[in-house]
């Protein structure tokens, strides 16, 4: 074989690896939908949003965060900044909530107690554009119920704006950064929490149609603060915990998705036109 053949073989058996590790990134792509706390990249396949987080990052939008992690009130789990989240335990009616091993912007407020009060409950947002209703599900998601009504108990919403309106693909309203800004020029929207982490729950069969409330995360047993309402139905992967059902208010996200975006970012989401600002939220049992 000559010089020029062997370049030519070379050339082609570089361009059919390039095409191979092409071919796998867009397989693993349509696979991985996520609906994150640190969003590095996100591309847009066949209609599908695909937004693949940073997971050595944390958070919610990109570099490190400190957008949800757990910490167990009360427990080793505490200190232990290793230790994992544990899952509700019916015989305790505990939840275990860790510390945020990753550091980044917090809103720290303490952790959650350990223990859970599983009754139906109705979670209200107080917004600038009016009240939106949630029917959570604490005896489906207790560890999750018990974080937002600890939150809510300590005013850490309030103040706060929904930062990610999404597309005609992905029609969801994400919320729950405190620090987040929400005027589509703040790169670090996206990336607050409380400073702790805990578990997935209620995923199996998960479905993310009109009306679902559920957690954003950068990962599994990453939940903190971040959550989205959907205002469409969302193809997504049962990779979120779903903890409630808007019954009020639905038209509100209506109005503000109808008006749009800022600044679109490639898979068409980004900061509303029409801010949704938090004034307060409160967490009653359900009447």
């Amino acid at each position: 074989m000559s010089g020029k053949d062997r370049q030519k073989q070379l050339a082609r058996e570089h361009y059919e690896r390039q095409t191979q590790r092409r071919a796998e990134r867009e397989a693993r792509t349509k696979r991985n939908a996520i609906i994150g706390t640190s969003v590095a990249v996100v591309v847009v396949v066949g209609g599908v949003i695909a937004a693949t987080t940073l997971l050595g990052g944390g958070g919610t939008s990109s570099a490190t965060t400190a957008s949800e992690n757990p910490s167990a009130p009360a427990s080793p789990a505490e200190t232990d900044t290793g230790a994992n989240p544990a899952a509700f335990d019916p015989a305790t009616g505990t939840c275990g909530y860790v510390p945020d091993t990753k550091g980044g912007a917090a809103k720290d407020v303490g952790l959650p107690p350990a223990k859970v009060d599983t009754t139906p409950k109705t979670m209200t947002l107080k917004t600038n554009r009016g009240d939106i209703v949630i029917e959570v599900s604490a005896e489906k998601t207790p560890c999750t119920v018990n974080s937002f009504a600890f939150l809510a108990s300590k005013k850490y919403f309030n103040g706060s704006k929904c930062h990610r309106l999404g597309s005609e693909q992905f029609p969801v309203l994400q919320c729950g950064d405190p620090l987040a800004k929400a005027d589509g020029k703040n790169e670090t929207d996206g990336q607050g929490g409380p400073g702790y982490r805990f578990v997935n729950e209620n995923l199996e069969g998960a479905k993310y149609t009109r009306g679902v409330v559920a957690m954003a995360n950068s990962g599994p047993d990453t939940n903190g603060s971040q959550f989205f309402i959907v205002y469409g139905d969302a193809q997504l992967p049962p990779d979120y915990t779903p903890f409630g059902t808007v019954t009020k208010g639905l038209e509100i996200i209506d109005r503000v998705n109808q008006a749009g975006v800022i600044t679109p970012g490639p898979d068409g989401t980004g900061a509303p036109k029409e801010t949704v600002e938090i004034k307060d939220v409160t967490m009653s049992g359900k009447s």
